[in-house]
């Protein structure tokens, strides 16, 4: 059984099952509901925690997208949860958010999982989707299909436009924005930032790359080495950035051997 909790001051987190807690972390534009497959792989070994950052989903607002500020909201989190020590897995930003937050919390981190991410500055690759996400009328459309015609002007799959489009619910009176996008979009730049901290986490850590997915690359094992010197890595054949949920099976796999692994 789960159970949604909801707080101004804290992140929205489900929480479920028990045992070791273990928790996970999305990407940028979406809810903790994207790791619901492994979250129900996980729930019948661990306590199981999903989270909605910041601007996301159902938790507060902020102007600040930052790394140390986001992994923050995560020790309040665990504090209010009386989680002393717990896994941690994060999918893109969701990782950046993950590794921020080993790097300065390494005591409470026992066994950390990075999909399809590494701790670099990326390019502005979201641009297009941000100014189309910001072009829609929200007070004009009448149907999910409306926002559809105006996001298909800036994004052209079909799958990357039902995805933007669950940030949009559906009022007594009208649709509204569940994700704060100007607050995301007026601070981006955090979000390509790479991760920095004096000091690496020496925790094991386990980087899960998709094969036809450039967010990894040869070229950022140096950096992930310095920081993450515990850290191995495992491909998924045949996936993209998307990795948990194009191939749910095989990313579920990964994560409970490694989870179990010297226990």
């Amino acid at each position: 059984m789960s159970k949604i909790v909801q707080k101004d001051s804290l992140l929205n987190y489900v929480e479920r099952g028990s045992g070791e807690p273990i928790l996970l972390i999305h990407g940028l534009f979406g809810s903790l509901e994207n790791l619901n497959m492994i979250a129900r792989a996980l729930e019948q070994d661990y306590r199981v925690v999903s989270v909605d950052v910041r601007n996301h989903g159902s938790s507060f607002h902020h102007k600040s997208m930052n790394y140390k500020d986001m992994a923050q909201d995560i020790l309040d989190l665990v504090e209010h949860l009386q989680l002393e020590n717990f896994h941690l897995l994060g999918h893109s930003m969701g990782g950046k958010i993950a590794m921020q937050f080993a790097l300065q919390h390494p005591e409470k981190v026992n066994k950390l999982i990075v999909a399809d991410i590494a701790p670099v500055q990326y390019e502005h690759h979201h641009n297009e989707i941000i100014s189309g996400l910001l072009s829609i009328d929200i007070d004009e459309i009448t149907n999910r299909n409306d926002a559809d015609k105006q996001l298909a002007q800036y994004v052209d799959e079909v799958g990357v436009r039902q995805f933007l489009l669950k940030n949009i619910a559906k009022g007594d009176q009208c649709f509204y924005w569940r994700a704060n996008i100007e607050n995301i979009a007026n601070d981006y730049a955090e979000v390509v930032k790479g991760n920095e901290h004096d000091s690496a986490f020496d925790g094991e850590t386990l980087f899960i790359k998709g094969s036809n997915s450039n967010y990894i690359l040869a070229e950022h094992r140096a950096e992930i080495g310095k920081l993450f010197p515990k850290s191995k890595g495992r491909i998924i054949q045949g996936v993209g950035h998307w990795l948990h949920a194009e191939k749910p099976a095989a990313f579920n796999k990964i994560v409970t051997d490694f989870l179990k692994l010297n226990n």
